[in-house]
């Protein structure tokens, strides 16, 4: 595993981009309706908040230069690829899904990565590249049997990198939101707390790389044994997952209800993934809805490959999903013809009751569940 170590951030970019960075404050993030103010994702002092209301507004309303724009989309294209090299199924699934109907194009609801909640490791680290397009903080999930928390965030809303892509796909499409969850560290047992805090510390300055990290599928901290990673994963098998594979994409989300085809209803697109031989993550159920009924969501259980730890034990280990939302037409709109529905139409966010099973898609009980595909 390459470590990444430079003390200078990668990420620098010319003088008329750097002006519209987001500076980081301290203050503690609660409140929604302040979200044009300023939001933190952190109830600790390391938070990053937004912009004034006015900057923000010129920064949602203006256009990038290209280059910018397109430096973005191709930091998101290079985490893709990471993930898809390591994810067999995902690709599969995504060539199934485009070849199944010409018109179909693929476009992805969400992005999600998992953290360190500690020593600037958490969701702080991962998200400051969003935020600095122009991304905006809506919510926090809590997960407290899972000593978990999450916040997830809206893609810019200006001309320049989403209106005029409605009509690309996958990563050249509309972007994606961004879900970033966090293990509260200081919650879990005090040994696990020591293997956690003995590689984020000799990462150095990796949370700084976070994005960086993603995008080339590096650890930020030296390569792990394998005792410590059985540690963690007797308690916590989001920290072993964290501890192997770092900043990389936990999974990436296909937009059914955005498909062309029959595969746009969810169902359809479940029974079709099934019949192609892929095993579906079944806790709670195959079918993950909202208690509004307006959120569904599945996901594959994740892959596994090979990986060699430091101390020369060679064993394979969980890597990354593909997840599938429905989005549905929210009750005010059910009476726009389907022609004119756009997103905003639709459920937006997301509800802790599906993400808590999502979350098992990595889990040892899923992995090592038979498949009913006969």
């Amino acid at each position: 595993m390459l470590r990444i170590t430079s003390q200078s951030s990668i990420f620098a970019l010319n003088s008329s981009f750097s002006s519209t960075l987001l500076k980081p404050h301290t203050r503690n993030f609660i409140s929604l309706k302040e979200i044009s103010l300023c939001n933190s994702i952190s109830t600790k002092k390391r938070d990053l908040c937004l912009v004034s209301a006015s900057k923000m507004d010129h920064f949602q309303n203006s256009s990038h230069p290209q280059g910018i724009d397109s430096f973005f989309r191709s930091v998101l294209a290079n985490m893709e690829k990471v993930y898809l090299s390591r994810n067999p199924t995902a690709k599969s699934i995504l060539e199934l899904v485009n070849s199944s109907d010409d018109e179909d194009q693929i476009c992805y609801d969400h992005f999600a990565f998992r953290t360190f909640g500690v020593d600037g490791y958490g969701i702080d680290s991962m998200a400051q590249i969003f935020l600095e397009y122009g991304f905006t903080p809506r919510g926090e999930l809590r997960f407290p049997a899972k000593k978990l928390k999450a916040v997830w965030f809206a893609p810019p809303t200006h001309h320049s990198i989403i209106e005029s892509d409605d009509n690309g796909s996958g990563v050249n499409g509309p972007l994606p939101r961004i879900f970033i969850s966090e293990l509260l560290v200081d919650e879990l047992s005090p040994k696990a707390q020591e293997i956690v805090r003995k590689y984020t510390k000799l990462s150095g300055n990796g949370n700084k790389h976070a994005a960086l990290a993603s995008a080339l599928g590096s650890l930020t901290w030296e390569t792990p044994i394998y005792s410590e990673f059985q540690e963690l994963a007797k308690e916590s098998e989001y920290a072993a997952w964290t501890l192997v594979n770092g900043y990389a994409l936990n999974h990436l989300t296909i937009s059914t209800h955005r498909l062309k085809s029959h595969l746009r209803d969810i169902t359809n697109l479940n029974k079709f993934i099934e019949e192609s031989g892929f095993k579906l993550n079944s806790e709670g159920s195959v079918l993950k809805v909202s208690p509004d009924g307006l959120l569904q969501q599945s996901s594959t259980v994740a892959d596994t490959s090979t990986f060699h730890f430091a101390d020369g034990v060679t064993e394979s280990v969980p890597r990354s999903y593909i997840e599938f939302a429905e989005r549905l037409v929210l009750p005010q709109y059910k009476n726009i013809p389907n022609s004119e529905i756009k997103e905003h139409h639709r459920r937006d966010g997301f509800e802790v009751g599906n993400a808590d099973k999502i979350f098992e898609s990595t889990s040892k009980d899923q992995l090592t569940r038979k498949t009913t595909v006969k």
